[in-house]
């Protein structure tokens, strides 16, 4: 008798249906063919298990089972699920009426109880463009692959219920889930808000400028200035995901394993640290079995490296391309996949190996040299991909303990999004940029876009050629700057860079400065 169920495979972010086809006949072997990696065929062992616990038997025949179509490699362990049940059905165990209505996935554990996968929210898109009625899958899953409107998704415990479905001796109602009302719930519940932050009112302008334009940042100062705890509350400043973001982030992180699981939609901007010790693979994603890195999980947020200089050379200069282009692409010899990576890079560096240096309150005990290579771990293509250089130093206790709250992050929210808007409008009619897609913040505007949109005027103009000459600005700076004091005329509402625009943006290119090293900050 032949059978066929339905899975999936992902690969990247692309998923495409298994058809799951299973032939007995006379005999007592095992055939698995189909491109199918160990975990898949492993499966046999955890079936047969799965099915003695409950009161079955593996059929004592040939069976033959074929992963179609068979040239895309077929990874994981939620194969379990349809295989068995396909074997069920081909012994007669399961009814088979309706097995292709229903695209079904989950790993069995010996008992018979469904463990959760990964990659169940791209697989319930694929399954409601397929049209098929319905998506089986562990509860655990469930409320992430239920926020797919227009597909019948089932949670299931274990073998045993799904056998019931299908025979039609246990009713099991669809879950349905309010997307948007917790969406728009949870947007707003910040753990860490800007009101926690006493002083550093330099720094926090820094941090509103770049979340209004989209702009990479780093920030420069000595150990225990604040320098990460101003970086963890910048999601709370940034302007909401939208839900085709949201969506976006979310199968990111469901590709990854990293959806807990009482989450259905990711509703606030991601923020990713790593450790300085990453890894090349882990930053940008691959191996073994390609997953996304921290740069893919930052999509829609933030990427944070703390102690900039201190991760490797190769791991910093991989970071150049995706900056530019907002996705990865992976190509190996068994594989090529394409992750999306549009992040804001915000980076915190020490001065000099010590951390103290021009801080007038600690002596740095580091020579010129040793301060100029440490500053050169930092490449100037880099270097060039940031926008903002931002210099801080600690807030004197004295003074701490004085300072009133600061302003919420609420308040600071609301001119972003306002800036933010004012770009939409701007960047709504331009066509596409090549691969990298519409443009939407000031960060990503094209050399042509300047000269319409940031065009300084003569006053302006003539401040820039002078910052540019008095302070050793390099070439590089040029642009920046002008992108960067698009922003603040956007934050202020102004319709042309005016002359302070212009100078508040020259202040942000403090490492372009080339007596930077010789002057301290």
């Amino acid at each position: 008798m032949l059978v066929n169920t339905f899975c999936a495979a992902v690969n990247g972010l692309e998923v495409n249906t298994v058809k799951v086809e299973i032939s007995m006949s006379r005999g007592v072997q095992f055939h698995l063919t189909g491109l199918a990696d160990t975990a898949v065929k492993e499966s046999h062992d955890r079936i047969k298990a799965a099915l003695q616990n409950n009161g079955f038997k593996m059929p004592v025949m040939d069976i033959t089972v074929n992963l179609s179509p068979a040239d895309i490699k077929k990874e994981g362990s939620g194969y379990d699920l349809p295989l068995a049940i396909g074997i069920l059905a081909a012994s007669g165990k399961v009814a088979s009426d309706h097995l292709g209505e229903y695209l079904m996935l989950g790993e069995l554990g010996l008992d018979g109880k469904l463990q959760p996968v990964r990659g169940v929210l791209p697989i319930a898109i694929k399954a409601r463009s397929e049209h098929f009625k319905g998506l089986i899958v562990p509860r655990v899953n469930v409320r992430e692959a239920a926020v797919v409107n227009n597909l019948e998704v089932y949670g299931m415990d274990s073998l045993m219920e799904v056998i019931q479905f299908f025979n039609g001796s246990k009713e099991v109602s669809p879950t349905v889930i309010d997307t948007r009302h917790e969406f728009y719930e949870q947007q707003q519940n910040f753990e860490l808000d800007f009101s926690d932050v006493r002083g550093q009112e330099s720094v926090k302008r820094a941090l509103e400028v770049a979340a209004a334009g989209g702009h990479n940042l780093i920030m420069i100062g000595p150990p225990g200035a604040g320098k990460s705890m101003l970086a963890k509350r910048l999601p709370s400043i940034l302007p909401p995901l939208s839900l085709s973001e949201s969506l976006e982030t979310t199968q990111i992180h469901s590709v990854a394993g990293k959806l807990s699981r009482d989450t259905s939609l990711i509703s606030q901007r991601p923020f990713r640290a790593p450790h300085h010790t990453i890894s090349q693979v882990a930053l940008v994603g691959g191996g073994t079995s390609p997953q996304p890195g921290e740069i893919s999980l930052a999509h829609n947020g933030v990427l944070f490296l703390d102690e900039m200089p201190e991760l490797s050379r190769s791991v910093l200069e991989v970071l150049r391309q995706p900056l530019e282009d907002r996705k990865i692409t992976i190509s190996r010899a068994k594989y090529n996949v394409e992750y999306p990576c549009s992040f804001m890079l915000v980076a915190s560096m020490n001065p000099c190996p010590c951390g103290y240096y021009g801080d007038p309150t600690h002596h740095c005990a580091c020579t010129p040299g040793q301060i100029q290579r440490y500053m050169n771990k930092i490449s100037g293509p880099l270097l060039d991909r940031i926008d903002i250089h931002c210099e801080i130093q600690a807030v004197p206790f004295a003074q701490l303990s004085q300072m009133q709250p600061g302003e919420p992050s609420a308040a600071i929210r609301e001119r972003v999004i306002r800036a933010r808007k004012i770009q939409e409008e701007r960047f709504n009619s331009l066509p596409k940029q090549g691969g990298s897609g519409r443009v939407h913040s000031n960060a990503q505007m094209t050399e042509r876009m300047l000269h319409e949109f940031a065009e300084p005027d003569e006053s302006s103009l003539e401040m820039l050629r002078m910052a540019m000459e008095r302070l050793k600005l390099s070439a590089r700076a040029y642009n920046r700057i002008l992108k960067v004091a698009r922003t603040i005329a956007d934050l202020e509402g102004t319709e042309k860079v005016q002359s302070q625009h212009i100078a508040e943006a020259i202040g942000y290119r403090n490492l372009d400065r080339g007596d930077w090293a010789e002057r301290g900050i």
